[in-house]
Parts: structure tokens; sequence; C-alpha cells
């Protein structure tokens, strides 16, 4: 691999010493080659995975020349008590990394570059993307709107020509897309790994876990290096006397199970040993939520409740889109105290004092049931001076069943609940069609330029 031109492009992590030696030795290209039966399994891949480095601030960098090589940090509005979305690696450089609030990040690199994010535009570029990676393989699942996982068959599994296919796929993206739309491709035996693999050289890395080097490529990581293993579960790893990735790869996958105190642990050790099986494909949502952090103009009972009314809007155009019905509806708000009474301060950096309540609902997904529940949930908030500027607002749908489990009600059949079910479908194929807002309940017209679009972590958000 020493020859190949382009030093980034590697298919192990750097941290590892070699190659396995019988990777270097060239086979004669005219001698005869014996079979063998399935002695290269060890080094054939199922999985190609594509993960778009620091995306959102590559995607405005790539768009507007004058970011290009500048400390640039994507945030959801102007104002220092917000959190920064997504950084460059220029801002990466000096700290500032998703999740940093706004005015840490302006300390810890002076000259960073805020951009207001721009989630339609993101969008585009997602599209785009696919079709890039769609014209060297088929994408198998997307899995956010700057990942996709790709199914290897036939002569593209073994070693080699997987690499080969992984340099096309990031050679695409860059001449279709745009120049600054770096990539870094993972290749493994089964999706996880591919996911893990992407993310062990970056940016602009490729990395192949074949099963003959697996254990002793994992083995260089850390826990919280793995998908799926952020600071609390390494907390209870380590609780439980898992410091370093030998000791989780010593469990067999019964105690990764009772370690993880659900089936996800077992499912991780079947994956960590190379296993290919579906990731809960078929499987649906239990939740799903909107969630708004109100701009200071905002901040009045009227205008906070106008936005928690288009959250809803959002959340059950989703919610039947999906064919889903929910179970109970549940609204969270949070209040802005004075930084004199000294209360926690929230993710936001705000002082807060925050309130939720929740109803349970016969299973449905009309807009007249859910409104109703939501009306009942905001009178029941608290009241008084106290609780007068509400500066979040967040929706949540939850006890998710999909239409072939819904249990039918006495209602179901009527007249009335058929007319009210075709009048939200021609509301909601307008409303796809013609933008969010062309019929929605006029409650929520003071707050149509507030909570706009968002990209969340797994949904790409083509409805809005």
């Amino acid at each position: 691999m020493a020859s190949d031109p382009n030093p980034v492009l590697t298919a192990v992590p750097s941290n590892l010493k070699e190659w396995p030696e019988e990777l270097l030795k060239p086979e004669p290209v005219c001698a005869p080659q014996p079979p063998k039966a399935h002695s290269d399994d060890g080094q054939r891949l199922n999985w190609l995975f594509v993960d778009m480095n620091s995306y959102f601030a590559s995607v405005e960098q790539d768009t507007r020349p004058e970011l290009r090589g500048r400390p640039v940090a994507i945030v959801p509005m102007m104002a220092d008590t917000t959190c920064c979305l997504a950084a460059s690696y220029e801002a990466k450089a000096f700290g500032v990394k998703t999740g940093t609030m706004v005015a840490d990040a302006k300390q810890l690199c002076p000259g960073l570059v805020l951009v207001e994010a721009r989630h339609e535009l993101y969008v585009e570029y997602h599209h785009r993307i696919v079709e890039a990676v769609e014209s060297c393989i088929p994408v198998t699942a997307v899995m956010s709107v700057d990942e996709m996982a790709c199914r290897l068959m036939g002569r593209e599994r073994p070693l080699l020509a997987a690499m080969e296919l992984g340099r096309q796929v990031k050679r695409r993206i860059l001449e279709r897309v745009g120049p600054m739309m770096r990539s870094s491709v993972g290749l493994a035996t089964n999706r996880y790994l591919a996911k893990v693999a992407s993310d062990m050289e970056k940016p602009d890395g490729l990395v192949a876990l074949p099963l003959d080097i697996l254990p002793e490529a994992l083995r260089q990581l850390k826990l919280r290096d793995l998908t799926g293993i952020g600071a609390r579960m390494e907390k209870r790893l380590n609780e439980q006397g898992i410091q370093t990735m030998d000791q989780l790869l010593a469990l067999d996958c019964d105690q990764a199970g009772e370690v993880w105190g659900s089936v996800l642990g077992s499912r991780l050790g079947h994956w960590l040993r190379g296993e290919d099986f579906d990731m809960e494909e078929a499987e649906h949502p239990k939740s799903m939520s909107h969630q708004h952090v109100l701009g200071p103009e905002m901040r009045t009972p009227e205008k906070a409740w106008a936005v928690a009314h288009k959250l809803l809007h959002k959340a059950a155009m989703r919610l039947r889109a999906g064919n889903l019905w929910v179970s109970s509806i549940g609204l969270v708000i949070g209040f802005a105290v004075p930084r004199s009474q000294k209360k926690p301060v929230s993710s936001y950096g705000m002082p807060t004092r925050g309130w939720k309540g929740e109803i349970k609902l016969t299973e449905c997904q009309d807009n007249l049931t859910l409104i109703a529940a939501l009306s009942r949930l905001w009178a029941s908030r608290p009241s008084g001076a106290a609780y007068d500027r509400p500066y979040f607002i967040g929706v949540h749908l939850n006890g998710l069943v999909p239409d072939h489990l819904h249990t039918l009600n006495l209602f179901d059949g009527s007249e009335k609940e058929q007319n009210r079910t075709r009048l939200v479908a021609a509301m909601d194929a307008l409303n796809h069609k013609y933008g969010l807002s062309t019929l929605a309940p006029a409650t929520m017209l003071i707050a149509l330029k507030a909570a706009p679009t968002r990209i969340s972590f797994h949904t790409i958000p083509d409805l809005f």
C-alpha cells in the first residue's frame, strides 16, 4: 500500500504497525492459482460506509469560497447563548466542536466565523451526494444527512476491489458535488464496523477492517471510539470493570448483553466479532419530537403557544407520512429566570426552570385530537410572574404504533371519522407539495418564521 499515489487514502488505521505479511506479497500474474476454497474469506467485506467530514461547515465552504481555509462554526441563530451545530476542521483545531457554546467558541477561536444554518441547502447537497455515490454503487441505507451505507456484492467484496471502490466513491463525490466535500469511507464485514472504520481516520480517510486484522485493529481503539458508547455508557462500563477494549472484547455476547442491560449489548458483541445481520431495519420509531429555542422576540406565552402549535403540526405530518399512530403526547417548556436566582444553567447557557407534562391518548394521528390534547397540556402549565418568559418549547409524540399494529376503536369506522381522515390526507398532500404552512391552523400564524426546518441526526426532512 506504500505505493499508493494518494497517501491520505489508507486501508488500515495509521496506528496499526503493518499489514499482515500475506497481503504484501505480490502474486505471480501468469502462474495458475490453485483453488483457495474459502481461504480468503478473512479479507472479504460486506459493507461500505460513507461519512461526510464536517458536513454543514463543508457545504458552506463549498458554496462560499471566501470561507475556505477559515475557522467556521454553524449556529442555529446569531446568539452567544446558543451552541455550535458544526465546526470546520480549521475551527476544530482550536477546540471548537459540535455542542460548544458560541460564547465559549469565540474565546477558543478569536477569528471564528459564525454562519447561520441553512438546512434546506444541506438537504439539497445530501441528495447530490447520494446520486454521486449511486453512480458507483447502490445506496442500501441512508443513516443520516451525512452518512450512508452500501452493501457490497460479488466482485466488490474482495479487499483490494472494495478499497478501489471506496477510492472511486470519494473521487466521485469531489467531482460531482464539490471540491470541499471530503468524505471518510469505512469497509467491514458488517455495517456497524464499517461505521467504526469510517471514524478511524478523519478527514478524508479510507479504512478497511477485514476479519483477519479485526481483533488487532479494535484493540487499538478506546471505548469511546465505538459508535453507541458515549460518556454515560462509558461510565457504566467502567463501574462494571470494563476499562479497555481488551476487556470489552473478552466478553461473550451474553455477558455483553448483561453489562448493557439490553439486547443492544448482545448485538454489539456479535458485531465486534464481525458477524453480519440486519440492524433493526424493520423496527419502527418509538417516539418523535420537535423542539425549538425561542428567539428573544418570541419569549411570550402567546408566541410560545404558536410555536408549540407549529411543532405539533410538523410532528403530526411526519407521523402520518410514516403510517404511525400515537398513544401519548408530551409538552416540555423551559422558563428563563434571572441569573441572580442561581437556578441550574441549561445546555443553552441560560438559568432555567423547566416543566413537562404528558397525556395518554387512544391511538390517533389526526390534527384535531392532537391539538385538543396539546391545548390541555398548555392549560396545565405553571402560571404566575415566574413563568412569563418561556424560552424553550418541545413537543413529543410517544408510544408510536405502526399501521399494521394499530388497534381499531369503536369510532374508526364511523362516517365522521372517515371524513376527518380524508380531510387530513388532503391537507397533508397540499402541504407536501406547496409547503408546510399552505394549510395550517390559524393559531400558529404568528410563528410561521419561527421553528424553521432543522435536520435531526437520523432524518432527512424532505417533507418540509
